[in-house]
């Protein structure tokens, strides 16, 4: 009996997606959604924005499968279609013209970390929370998701040197966010 590797299975998986097999949709959506989630989440600041923007990518990807070469690997094509979903979902928020400070970020219970490291972690990831949303997107983009800054110019529509001034910005930022009293302690 021949076993499978794990991209025949996926390309397989994906052969039935195209021939619209909706058992097959559900299995690629399970096997990518919570990475994906987590990607849109990085971007949008927004939990119920990360679910639309997921929901909006896999329909994308799946009305668009036929464009999918193999290439690259499909949870790299499926990431770009995330990134640029939440990029846009970004941008229509910007556009409601609705001032930053009367946004709120959503509060996460102050929870006592049984580990240093894992408080650390959950440190910055507040403070990268509170930066404004062009900082915060270049930021994940870079340091999250590992695209360079030529790329990130190519999704977000902004120069190479837009993309590293917002870069070097938003690390200082960060700093002094995580410099506040209530980061601090």
């Amino acid at each position: 009996m021949e076993t499978l590797s794990y991209q025949d299975v996926n390309r397989h998986v994906i052969d039935r997606c195209r021939e619209g097999d909706n058992r097959a949709q559900y299995e690629l959506y399970k096997l990518y959604s919570k990475a994906m989630f987590n990607v849109s989440m990085r971007i949008t600041n927004d939990y119920a924005e990360a679910e639309d923007v997921l929901q909006e990518a896999f329909i994308s990807a799946f009305k668009n499968l036929h464009s999918y070469k193999a290439e690259a690997s499909f949870g790299s094509w499926l990431k770009k279609i995330v990134v640029n979903a939440a990029i846009n979902a970004v941008r229509k928020r910007k556009s409601e013209l609705v001032p930053l400070e009367e946004r709120t970020v959503g509060d996460v219970p102050d929870e006592v970390y049984e580990d240093e490291t894992e408080w650390q972690v959950e440190k910055v990831r507040r403070a990268i929370q509170k930066l404004p949303d062009g900082y915060r997107v270049v930021l994940s983009l870079y340091l999250l998701e590992g695209y360079d800054h030529a790329e990130i110019g190519e999704i977000m529509g902004i120069t190479e040197s837009t993309s590293k001034s917002q870069y070097s910005r938003a690390k200082k930022k960060l700093l002094e966010i995580m410099r506040e009293p209530q980061f601090a302690a």
